[in-house]
């Protein structure tokens, strides 16, 4: 039987790292990772604090990892099984094998429908909820409220996607569970993710851009020393609410201070496998749209295409509103070909912002209802309709 740290497996994948991304954060090759993790040798003194400033743990709480030397446990699903039948057992075991499922489905969320992975994630999260309340021992309540957080925050966007943004009250309750789960465990970063979360509702749902500029806002300043990646998403969003209220000065500030944030990004940002390179054009394409000059919109948002390589909940709000700037223009065949492509991504992912930006696109389109290009986008999305 072969001797490991099963422990410090499970929490590198907790915190959704590989052993390759570890190995990039902390300074050394994978295979140092692995012999790491097979108890074949033990880390440097030096190597020490970058690894639980990583793995989210105290250098102390790092000792006790690397000192848990032992056989496999039971398959971490069965652990769960057991736990949940006798939730005053709960451990790290069980908790890393919830967050990792919860990690798996949040990676799914921009190519996958949200109405395949609701059901599932809204399980996790009750049983989340469940274990924490019956949790006695510290490191594990604390875990869980972590992972509370994350299948709260993911579980909110699901239900707002799904619901075609309409279920306001409901997602904005789960955000508010885990900003709460969040400010328990002084995790900034987290809380200032469902603090952007919250303010999406505000922007795109409920129609109150001074309410989203207010959480966008409130999301940059609490993540602004943490993560240089929330910041800056957080002050896009804020550039955007201005663009709204039709405050150009302001959101070219917010936009040029968003990319400072974005410059700044170093590989261990704790909130780094959210950013995207094309997000700066995305919001800043569209905050030219909102402004009334969709011909500075236009080349933005193309460039931002060009970097959309896989087909994703973002790339049909892309090809929406590159579709919205062509008809600002005039370009009606233009814009039925940026439609037509938006519409191909939204019958494969569903994304309520996709469908929402292109059924916008269509209303502009009325004027032009009798040429052919336009009654073919027409069709389309009425069967879209059916199908939905």
């Amino acid at each position: 039987m072969s001797y490991r740290r099963y422990r410090l497996a499970q929490r590198r994948k907790a915190v959704g790292l590989s052993q390759e991304r570890l190995a990039e954060v902390v300074g050394v090759d994978r295979s140092t990772v692995v012999r790491w993790e097979r108890a074949e040798t033990d880390p440097q003194p030096w190597h020490r604090p970058r690894l639980a400033t990583a793995l989210r743990v105290s250098v102390e709480e790092l000792a006790e990892l690397l000192a848990d030397v032992g056989e496999p446990p039971s398959r971490p699903n069965e652990r769960l099984d057991y736990v949940l039948k006798r939730p005053g057992r709960v451990d790290l075991i069980a908790v890393a094998y919830l967050r990792e499922q919860v990690q798996r489905l949040d990676e799914q969320y921009e190519r996958v429908p949200s109405t395949q992975l609701l059901a599932e994630t809204g399980q996790l999260h009750g049983q989340t909820v469940f274990l924490r309340e019956h949790a006695t021992i510290g490191p594990v309540r604390r875990e869980l409220a972590a992972a509370v957080v994350e299948s709260a925050t993911l579980i909110g966007q699901l239900v707002w996607d799904a619901s075609q943004r309409r279920d306001h009250s409901a997602a904005i309750g789960y955000f508010d569970q885990a900003i709460t789960a969040a400010q328990q465990t002084r995790d900034v970063v987290a809380e200032a993710h469902a603090q952007l979360r919250k303010s999406y509702v505000a922007l795109y749902g409920t129609g109150k851009p001074a309410a989203g500029l207010a959480l966008a806002h409130h999301a940059a300043v609490t993540s602004q020393h943490d993560s240089h990646v929330i910041a800056g998403l957080a002050l896009l969003h804020v550039g955007e609410a201005h663009a709204m209220l039709g405050d150009t000065r302001s959101c070219d500030e917010a936009l040029g201070a968003a990319e400072r944030h974005f410059a700044q990004i170093e590989p261990h940002d704790p909130a780094g496998v959210l950013f995207c390179p094309s997000q700066h054009g995305r919001l800043a394409g569209s905050c030219w749209l909102f402004l009334g000059k969709p011909g500075k919109a236009e080349p933005i948002l193309d460039a931002t295409r060009q970097l959309l390589t896989v087909r994703r909940k973002s790339t049909a709000i892309v090809l929406g509103n590159l579709a919205l700037a062509s008809i600002r223009q005039r370009n009606i065949d233009t814009a039925a070909a940026r439609l037509h492509e938006a519409i191909d991504v939204v019958e494969q992912t569903r994304g309520g912002g996709g469908l929402n930006v292109v059924f916008a696109a269509a209303q502009e389109l009325r004027p032009w209802r009798n040429e052919r290009a336009v009654q073919e986008v027409n069709d389309r999305l009425f069967t879209l309709m059916i199908a939905g």
